[in-house]
């Protein structure tokens, strides 16, 4: 078993350094103003509410939201956070989002791990991602339901993020039911280049701009292209290439924009390992037993809005095309279904989608009541070839040759699909101020999904559909004395892959678990909060949550099948607060607990559900934590840290143990700006070195021949795991012009 450090006392022990190079620095209070409109983060852009104009400091990276919030876990992550936030890769930014760990399990270029509120969402499965207001979860992926790579992302586009929590949103849709963002771009770059060099081979150089026209229109521009080949004994080599170009006119109320995109990456893959590889010195701590795993992905995007305003209405839609492919090469279990080449396999996606949306509000006011009504429709559509092929070193085995032949082999069954699928969802939301302590906004959605499948090897055609409909419902009382109270109610859903529906997914081992599988799966959402704004300089939020599912209905991408398995729920506590004692310092905490359990006696979990030893829900976390500091305008001195905690977990449903024992991990960047052209930025990760896990798992694997002779196919339990990157650090230097 391996040893971990202890780690000091992380947030003092950087402060100290950071707050002694910039004491002396002098800087000034901006009274800025700010329009804070809170989002109902979806496929189209939904109403925005009345927008506060107040007193922030310099440093400020949550927007504060008293008398303009639906609830008191969504929020506004803005620019300046985004920017001075210490982040190894891009999806860490999102770890901005109180309670969010964004973790990975494979290494670089693969979509991340999220979990949120107890609830391990794997590659995206309950968890709604947005750019642009297009929409990056892939429903019926080849790996994983709900895949969002967010690799494609240039940082420096980025202009905020919008978050939500819970399923109490009718412009919200599917995977968004226990959280969702909304990263919004930048209206406009600073012309500037950047090259950064670090540790791990890390290389990565961008450069960006804005061109201004004379009628006020504008064109900005972007290009990053990235390398790192990580701590592995196996170099992960991963290549990014990024571009984005943006043209638009007026404002996101009032006028117009067209967005192009382009993303290639590819790279090595090192996958989650089994722990006794490592105690009997088959691997080191950074090593794979399958050093040909990898990926390689492929994604650009046509989109474009368009709004309209009025003295008592508004028009917004939006439109979007996305093409993406994308091939994983991932073995998980090695030996345990064939000894001979192996258990590796590959995963092809080819995906075209089309969709977007419109939403019409208007205002109406009664007396001193004041009211706002919208009307929404969103539409998506997916057309897509999946297949999944036994390989051994990338090579593909001549049964599965082309995707038509005869993908039957003893243990190992191939697949190759075409999928369509379509979701038509109205919805009708009214906001309304009753009192100037009373504020309601209800809703209801209808969402229509249908999906196809033609399953190539059997020549089978097989459809389904369902419609769901979803109320939701919140009550905001106050402000008394800076202080807002909430109540939330909701019902939501995520798809699920409709081969795993449809019970045509074959798979290695055993067949689906006893329930049928929804093709939308609910979701019930229950929310108390408070926000509060009476101490001055300190804003904090408190929410008190409950989220029952229908069913732990999950994808097992390692597997290739969709599971069903017994109702559970969430409850629990999320704390998070930001106090600036200076105009140029934040310093800020995020605390969330989670109980998790299913629902069934002991007896019936056992026999309907195939779930013994307890009620403990696998890869559900207990806790996550984060505290930070963010330093800027503090003369040239600018940076920020970020220590990132992720409590332990049960690694199987039933009982409490083996447990996950999570992992904590200090970031930190110093800047400083050498001109009003030029910056020097350091940026230091895992700063204390810890020797942790980036990612559990307990399943059964054969890594030996002697296991594959003594357990056959039943193989060994053992925890799976990946490591978490060890202290590395990067330098950037950035030139405006």
């Amino acid at each position: 078993m391996l040893t971990r450090k202890r780690a000091a006392p992380v947030l003092s022990l950087l402060m100290a350094p950071l707050l002694a190079l910039v004491a002396s620095a002098h800087a000034q209070q901006a009274e800025v103003p700010t329009t804070a409109p809170v989002t109902q983060t979806g496929q189209s852009a939904p109403v925005e509410q009345t927008a506060l104009i107040e007193k922030i400091t310099v440093t400020a990276s949550r927007q504060e939201l008293i008398g303009v919030a639906q609830t008191a876990s969504e929020g506004s992550i803005t620019q300046e956070e985004l920017a001075l936030r210490p982040s190894y890769r891009v999806g860490q930014l999102l770890e901005s989002i109180p309670g969010l760990t964004v973790t990975v399990h494979s290494g670089e270029g693969k979509a991340y791990q999220y979990l949120l509120r107890g609830v391990n969402l794997d590659h995206g499965i309950d968890f709604a991602n947005f750019i642009d207001d297009m929409p990056v979860n892939r429903p019926s992926n080849t790996h994983g339901q709900g895949y969002s790579d967010l690799n494609f992302v240039i940082p420096q586009i980025l202009g905020g993020v919008d978050y939500t929590k819970g399923p109490y949103y009718a412009g919200l849709g599917d995977f968004g039911s226990v959280g969702s963002e909304h990263m919004k771009l930048a209206d406009e770059l600073p012309d500037e280049i950047s090259a950064t060099a670090g540790t791990e081979d890390y290389q990565d150089l961008y450069t960006g701009g804005t061109l201004h026209f004379d009628n006020g229109s504008r064109l900005i521009g972007a290009i990053e292209g990235e390398h790192l080949d990580g701590p592995y004994t196996h170099a992960d080599n991963f290549h990014k290439l990024a571009a984005a170009t943006r043209y638009s006119d007026g404002t996101d109320d009032d006028g117009y924009s067209v967005t192009a995109m382009f993303y290639h990456g590819q790279g090595r893959l090192s996958t989650d390992q089994p722990q006794r590889a490592l105690q009997e010195g088959l691997i080191g701590f950074y090593g794979t037993l399958d050093p040909t795993d990898g990926d390689r992905s492929e994604r650009w995007s046509l989109s474009a809005h368009y709004g309209a305003t009025g003295d008592d209405w508004q028009l917004k839609s939006n439109l979007y095309y996305i093409h993406s492919t994308m091939i994983l090469w991932n073995d998980f279990t090695h030996l345990l279904f064939d000894p001979v080449n192996g258990d590796q396999e590959e995963q092809n996606e080819t995906r075209n989608t089309l969709g977007g949306g419109v939403s019409y509000t208007r205002d109406l006011s009664l007396g001193s009541i004041q009211s706002a009504t919208t009307i929404g429709v969103q539409e998506r559509y997916d057309s897509e070839f999946v297949d999944r092929r036994h390989t051994h070193d990338r090579v593909v085995l001549d049964y599965c040759n082309d995707g038509m032949g005869d993908y039957s082999v003893g243990n190992y069954t191939c697949t190759a699909d075409e999928i369509r699928i379509n979701d038509t969802a109205p919805y009708i939301s009214n906001a309304t101020k009753w009192l100037s302590w009373l504020r309601t906004t209800i809703g209801v959605r209808e969402e229509y999904s249908d999906a196809a499948d033609h399953e190539l090897v059997t020549n089978d055609n097989n459809s389904a559909h369902q419609y769901l409909f979803q109320p939701k419902g919140n009550i905001a009382f106050g402000p008394w004395s800076d202080t807002e109270f909430y109540v939330s109610a909701g019902k939501g859903f995520h798809s699920d892959d409709i081969r795993g529906v449809l019970g045509g997914l074959p798979n290695e081992a055993t067949g689906l678990a006893v329930g049928k599988v929804p093709l939308l799966a609910r979701t019930y959402g229950e929310e108390f909060g408070i926000r509060n704004a009476s101490i001055p300089d300190l804003q904090m939020q408190l929410a008190l949550f409950r989220q029952d599912f229908g069913s732990e209905v999950i994808y097992d991408q390692d597997m290739g099948m969709d599971q069903a398995t017994a109702p559970s729920r969430r409850q629990g506590i999320e704390f998070s607060a930001q106090y600036h004692p200076y105009p140029w310092l934040e310093l800020n905490t995020d605390l969330a607990a989670t109980h998790a359990r299913f629902f069934e006696n002991a007896t019936t979990l056992a026999r309907t559900y195939g779930i013994a030893g307890g009620f403990y829900i696998e890869n559900a976390p207990t806790y996550t934590a984060s505290f930070g500091a963010l330093v800027d305008n503090a003369g040239p001195w600018f940076g920020g840290v970020a220590e990132r905690i992720l409590g332990s977990e049960p690694l199987t449903d039933g009982p409490g143990s083996p447990r996950g024992r999570g992992y904590a991990e200090t970031n930190a960047d110093i800047g400083y700006r050498l001109s009003d052209a030029l910056k020097l930025q350091l940026s230091v990760f895992n700063l204390f070195d810890q020797k942790a896990y980036s990612a559990e798992f307990y399943y059964a694997t054969a890594i030996t021949a002697a296991e594959v002779a003594k357990y056959g196919t039943a193989g060994v339990s053992d925890e799976q795991f990946h490591p978490l990157e060890p202290l590395s650090a990067r330098l950037n230097l950035t030139y405006t012009f």
